[in-house]
């Protein structure tokens, strides 16, 4: 059932994708809009630019108290502060605060289907939509992964499955959000320069479940007990997976040689096979087999999953392949803004590496790494703001060259590197000291790639 906008005052707070979504939604609903962020104009980029052309009132390079007057509603951003005073100050006035996602849920119908967890989120809701999109589903991939949910309400229907990726901060401020299929992959600690503890960050993403009913699934890894305490109260139906079978969990996803099986009530089934499927690493494998527990309780057929594990070639800045330079090989794991995801990567190669780390500190602690690093890594080569960190961290146990920048990062590897290893940019932060986005940051490793190549490199 839509919500009446037309004529309510609504203040939306962050003018990223996310925000000038939103602000076009509500003011295409008739709302009477304020965009408010703290950067100014020239920062913001043509979204905001478009939002003034219609007429919206952007309030930009900061958060003013008066905001808080006559507003109906706020709607917040991912990431933006909820400790923002101004924000308090709404509270204060009751005035309801909701993010994008949902805005969104409030606004569709449909099937729903949310991925969280700490890592994998893109590469599992990306191989489940595959797989739907092979079943003849109509299918819309949104959220955290690419467009806002707002901005594929149009021509959605009642047959419209929605595979959302949503993250801790879409999850914080939810109220009524119910997915139907609730997919809780591994969670470790992360995003803790915004969220004040790890029980915080675990609380946002528990909020997954907190609207489902038994009719509902949810699909929860198993190797992890804080996952599968999570999901403990949760009113829905539960199946687990995890690489290896669990006894005391049932229905249980795992591998068997080649096959994806399902167990319960002391039967075996057959889900799909993933001998062919290509990404590396452990934690691949475990994505692969959350999207076919997932697919396969929405009707999908088992030779449909295999035909996309096969072809699926991964995604940009995640353990992507960018170049084979004189026998080096080049690897763009830029998404991997997270300890845990930097050990995920690592664990998916032999050794040899050349391990370009760092970026803007998200909680953790990089002394974590250390016996991975000292079996599988060469050389770090440490940039941003947490260099120094990393070097304290690990100089111990391997060379730990401080870089001035991404690319020279990239020379000084390319220097050092012989036939056989892999320069691997896995920064286990994210990537706002120096770059727009993990996007950019991906990017700018690419062209520096390339241009050892174009060189002559090798």
């Amino acid at each position: 059932m839509s919500e009446d906008y037309a004529g309510r005052q609504v203040l939306v707070l962050g003018l990223g994708q996310s925000g000038v979504a939103v602000s076009e939604f509500l003011w295409s609903r008739g709302a009477i809009v304020t965009a408010n962020d703290h950067r100014p104009l020239d920062s913001l980029g043509q979204g905001a630019e478009a939002l003034a052309k219609k007429g919206i009132s952007l309030v930009l390079g900061g958060h003013p108290f008066h905001l808080a007057d006559a507003v109906e509603l706020i709607v917040v951003s991912p990431g933006v502060p909820l400790d923002l005073p101004l924000l308090v100050e709404a509270r204060r006035r009751s005035v309801p605060v909701l993010g994008e996602l949902e805005l969104g849920f409030r606004e569709l119908s449909g099937t729903i289907v949310a991925v969280t967890g700490t890592k994998g989120k893109s590469t599992t809701a990306s191989l489940l939509a595959a797989m739907l999109r092979a079943s003849g589903r109509s299918v819309k991939l949104a959220g955290n992964i690419g467009r806002p949910l707002v901005s594929e309400l149009s021509g959605a229907t009642s047959e419209t499955t929605f595979v959302l990726e949503v993250s801790s901060f879409q999850l914080t401020t939810t109220e009524r959000f119910r997915p139907h299929v609730a997919v809780l992959l591994d969670v470790t600690p992360d995003h803790l320069d915004w969220h004040p503890s790890f029980e915080d960050y675990v609380n946002a993403k528990r909020r997954l479940f907190t609207n489902q009913e038994e009719s509902d699934w949810a699909v929860v890894f198993g190797g992890n007990k804080l996952t599968v305490n999570m999901a403990r109260k949760a009113k829905s139906r539960k199946i687990f997976f995890d690489l290896d079978c669990l006894d005391d969990l049932r229905p249980h996803v795992h591998a068997e040689g080649p096959w994806i099986v399902r167990h319960e009530n002391g039967e075996m089934t057959t889900l799909t096979s993933c001998e062919d499927f290509q990404l590396p690493g452990r934690h691949n494998r475990l994505n692969a087999m959350a999207a076919s527990a997932t697919a396969s309780l929405l009707g999908v057929r088992g030779e449909e999953m295999a035909e996309v594990l096969e072809h699926f070639e991964g995604l940009p800045h995640a353990l992507e392949k960018v170049a084979d330079i004189g026998g080096v090989r080049f690897y763009n794991d830029s998404k991997a803004t997270n300890i845990e995801a930097v050990r995920a990567a690592l664990e998916s190669f032999d050794g040899g590496i050349l391990l370009i780390l760092g970026g803007r500190f998200k909680g953790g602690d990089f002394r974590d790494l250390r016996d991975l690093v000292g079996k599988k890594v060469r050389l770090v080569l440490a940039i941003g703001e947490t260099q120094e960190v990393i070097a304290d961290a690990l100089e111990e146990v391997v060379p730990v060259e401080v870089c001035d920048g991404l690319e020279a990062a990239v020379k000084a590897a390319h220097r050092r590197a012989i036939d056989g290893n892999i320069v691997l940019l896995s920064p286990g932060g994210s990537s706002f000291d120096m770059f727009r986005d993990f996007r950019d940051r991906g990017e700018r490793f690419r062209k520096a790639v390339l241009e050892l190549g174009d060189k002559g490199a090798g």
